[in-house]
C-alpha cells in the first residue's frame, strides 16, 4: 500500500490482506489466501499455547494432564499454524523426520515402560528421583514423567503425520482445481 492509498480505497475484503511477503517464512502463500490477522495471531498464540502443552506434561501427575493431553495440546498449536500458513509454514523452520519423532516418542515411552523390569520390579512401576541441584535446590520427579514425554512426542509425531498426509490430500485437489497459484 502506497502513503497516498488510504484502507478505505480498496474493498472491504482485502483490508487484512497482507501485502508483505515477510509474515511467512520460505515460500509464501499468494495473497488472496492469507490472512494478516490470523498469521498474527498465530505467531503470538504458538509459542503460548506450546508453553501451556509443557505445562500440562509436567503437572500430570499431581492434576488434569499427563502426556497424551499435552501432546493433543501441542498439536493443535501445529494445525493453527497450518491452517495460518500451509504446508510452507509448518516446515519451514525446522523440517522434522516425522516417522522419526513417531519412533522416538514410541520408543522412550516403550523403554521407560520396560526398565523397571530389569530391576525385579513390574512393568510401568514407577520411582522417585531427587537430586540436589546447586543453583535450584533438591529436585525429586516421577520416573513416569519419560514414559509421559515419550507420549507427549509420540502424540505430536502423529498429529504432524496427519496435517501432512491431508494438508498434501487438500493441496493436491486444490491444484487440480486450479485454485492454487
Amino acid at each position: 500500500m502506497t502513503t497516498d492509498e488510504s484502507p478505505h480505497s480498496r474493498p472491504f475484503e482485502e483490508w487484512d490482506r497482507p501485502q508483505e511477503p515477510w509474515l511467512l517464512p520460505g515460500e509464501c502463500r499468494s495473497p488472496e489466501d492469507r490472512s494478516l490477522l490470523l498469521e498474527m495471531t498465530t505467531r503470538a498464540v504458538f509459542p503460548t499455547v506450546l508453553v501451556f502443552s509443557l505445562y500440562l506434561l509436567l503437572v500430570g501427575h499431581y492434576g488434569p494432564g499427563g502426556g497424551f493431553s499435552a501432546g493433543l495440546v501441542a498439536g493443535l498449536a501445529f494445525v493453527l499454524r497450518y491452517i495460518a500458513g500451509g504446508s510452507a509454514d509448518l516446515g519451514a523452520v525446522m523440517a522434522p523426520r516425522v516417522p522419526a519423532v513417531i519412533g522416538s516418542g514410541l520408543a522412550l515411552a516403550l523403554v521407560t515402560g520396560l526398565v523397571p523390569a530389569a530391576f525385579g520390579a513390574p512393568v510401568l512401576s514407577t520411582t522417585k528421583l531427587a537430586a540436589d541441584l546447586p543453583l535450584l535446590g533438591p529436585i525429586e520427579l516421577q520416573t513416569s514423567l519419560f514414559l509421559e514425554i515419550g507420549v507427549y512426542v509420540l502424540i505430536i509425531g502423529v498429529v504432524l503425520d496427519l496435517l501432512r498426509a491431508l494438508g498434501t490430500g487438500i493441496e493436491r485437489d486444490m491444484d487440480d482445481a486450479g485454485e492454487l497459484p
